[in-house]
């Protein structure tokens, strides 16, 4: 845990902002001159004490939708959070900006728990944020009872989904508080949710009658890519050095043994490299959690456990070296990166094994059959946007309900469009190869088959006698690993459910067979040539803070100045100010504290609290002011 909480300065806080209106508070708290689109509307009817679902992307302001009302309406307002991480994350930023914030979770002892309740009672907190596990419990149901609440926000909204990938079954009990605490309203808010989820969220929040607010899905400073996995570690390294030299990113791998192994890869390349998942030990997990919110250019290696709720800004790439289950998953892991708007990229490779995994994972898994169809289409949707030649990011949003006009310019097959290919003879022939050799063989044995392989194992099987073995000389050994990713992906051929990954074919594939149906393959981009360093599909210009940077000493000498001040505050440099903040002072060079006011991302609290030392700062690299 990187901060505690200090009850003594609480207990001698002001109010405040009780009796100021919502455009007063983002401004003198949270200094911002004026909401996004929505978040006015949100604000507004939460604080006239409306119900309200919203359903907003990673980075576009969520959390203002709830702390500003809190902050206009009387009483606590409670925050239901699955995360430990991001309730101590949360709750630091808060109190930076002189909000009088708390939490209640795990990692306290009796004294800690018992002063934060005593400070909920005596309506000395503004914000609570709670684990749903906590606020079921009895005795916490007491306490809210005999405290004044100004709302209830239940953050992550899409755990209470059962169809969902983060699933917490303590938030199917929250629904009683509809019925505990009726007149206080509730907002329940995520960032990921299709139609079906939304309306599982309502429903088991009992949320049925209160407002939605659904902003669109589209993160524009994300560019998608997703390449063929030929050499997965080659291809991460050189991904990195090429455009993400020193930057902050998460690496996400399906199982620990590849996350540990990755993790030494990249430390041995001279990348700050920390593996996280469940099989470290908690101080482990925490330890590294803390040094890639605090230091900079760290790469966290991780499975899925890592990453809700983190509210670092500038992770600037993501990188998936194994296919996710399913959109959702791909949508909530990708959008950690650039939750300060910034360009940033998220990355993938991907290849037949991958496939082959997941599909025997869901046919081997113990859910009915209901539960196994929904995850089949979920499936589905996320090959299909692994296999599409249109814009990645149409399709994407197009599968949460969001649509895009035009292409978007900024992802891998609009920046290298991908050609197509007739491939009908050739899956004619892998597909009847696949029947001759009896069903019984993974990819790599049918490949030497169709290739006119003569090693050991076909000369014992008798299999260079049968009318397929040969007849796919035209295609190297990758071309065919194309085909047959392309055709297990659209569930021509599916893989062995007992799990030997032997190739099988499908009722879909009789069409094909028979010659009654051709088909369009993908062909797969060739790796260009680097320019300089710089790939041709690399960000473009100024995807980067530095990049825009003209005067390099002063933004060094700012972050300097943050970094000192985040070290004593024992909270990570973000929460002092956000890059984007930096970068605003480095363009207007504020010489008052008047004039570093007006700078987006400075209060009333932040400009008390550090605007003489950051005026300081900026005199010392612009001594004429």
């Amino acid at each position: 845990m990187y901060m505690d909480q200090d009850f003594d300065q609480l207990a001698t806080e002001p109010p405040t902002a009780a009796g100021r209106n919502p455009e007063q508070v983002l401004h003198e708290v949270f200094g911002y001159e004026s909401f996004r689109p929505l978040q006015g509307d949100i604000v507004r009817e939460v604080v006239n004490g409306g119900d309200a679902l919203v359903l907003m992307p990673t980075g576009g302001g969520k959390s203002l939708c709830y702390q500003v009302p809190a902050l206009v309406r009387p009483g606590t307002a409670i925050v239901i959070s699955p995360l430990i991480a991001l309730m101590q994350d949360q709750v630091a930023a808060l109190r930076e900006l002189g909000v009088r914030a708390a939490f209640l979770n795990s990692t306290m002892d009796f004294e800690q728990a018992r002063a934060t309740e005593y400070a909920l009672a005596t309506g000395e907190l503004d914000l609570l944020y709670c684990a749903p596990e906590r606020l079921i419990q009895p005795r916490t149901i007491e306490l809210l009872h005999n405290a004044s609440l100004s709302l209830f926000a239940i953050d992550e909204a899409h755990c209470v989904s059962q169809w969902g990938h983060d699933f917490r079954s303590d938030y199917l009990q929250l629904s009683m508080l509809a019925q505990e605490f009726p007149g206080i309203p509730r907002i329940a808010l995520t960032a990921t949710a299709d139609e079906r989820t939304r309306k599982e969220i309502a429903e088991r929040l009992s949320l049925t009658k209160a407002r939605h607010f659904i902003s669109g899905f589209d993160r524009p400073n994300i560019q998608y890519r997703i390449t063929p996995k030929t050499n997965a570690n080659k291809q991460l390294l050189d991904f990195i050095k090429a455009e993400h030299e020193g930057d902050c990113g998460i690496v996400y791998c399906l199982s620990r043994n590849k996350v540990d192994a990755t993790a030494r890869l990249l430390s041995s390349k001279g990348y700050t490299a920390l593996p996280y998942h469940a099989g470290l030990s908690a101080e482990d997990r925490a330890r590294n959690q803390e040094r890639f919110l605090r230091e900079e250019g760290v790469i966290v290696v991780a499975t899925i456990a890592f990453g809700m709720g983190i509210d670092k800004p500038d992770v600037r790439f993501v990188a998936h070296m194994d296919l996710p289950k399913s959109l959702e998953a791909y949508y909530q892991e990708t959008g950690r990166a650039g939750r300060d708007g910034k360009p940033s990229t998220a990355w993938m490779v991907y290849g037949l094994q991958d496939v082959i995994k997941l599909r025997q994972m869901l046919e081997a898994s113990q859910g009915n059959d209901q539960f196994k169809r929904v995850e089949r289409q979920k499936l589905d949707a996320m090959l299909g946007l692994c296999e599409v030649t249109q814009c990645r990011r149409q399709v994407l949003l197009h599968y949460f309900g969001d649509n895009l006009e035009t292409p978007c310019g900024n992802c891998d097959t609009c920046l290298n469009p991908p050609e197509t290919w007739d491939g009908t003879v050739a899956v004619q022939k892998a597909l009847s190869c696949v029947y001759r050799t009896g069903q019984r063989f993974g990819v790599n044995y049918v490949i030497d088959v169709l290739r006119g392989s003569e090693n050991e194992r076909i000369l014992q099987s008798g299999h260079q006698a049968i009318t397929t073995y040969g007849i796919g000389q035209e295609l190297s050994a990758n071309e065919w690993k194309s085909v047959f990713r392309q055709l297990v992906a659209n569930g021509y051929l599916r893989a062995d459910p007992e799990g030997y990954g032997a190739l099988q074919l499908t009722e879909r594939c009789r069409p094909l067979l028979k010659g009654a149906q051709a088909i369009e393959l993908r062909k797969d981009p060739v790796a260009r040539n680097t320019i300089g360093g710089k790939s041709s599909t690399s960000r473009r210009s100024g995807q980067n803070v530095r990049d825009q940077i003209t005067d390099h000493a002063g933004w060094d000498a700012l972050r300097a100045c943050r970094k000192e001040l985040a070290d004593k505050q024992g909270v990570p440099p973000y929460v002092i100010f956000h890059d984007t903040t930096l970068f605003d002072m480095l363009e207007r060079r504020p010489s008052t504290l008047e004039e570093l006011a007006e700078v987006s991302g400075v209060g009333a609290a932040k400009l008390e609290k550090y605007g003489d030392v950051f005026l300081q700062a900026l005199r010392s690299i612009n001594p004429e002011a």
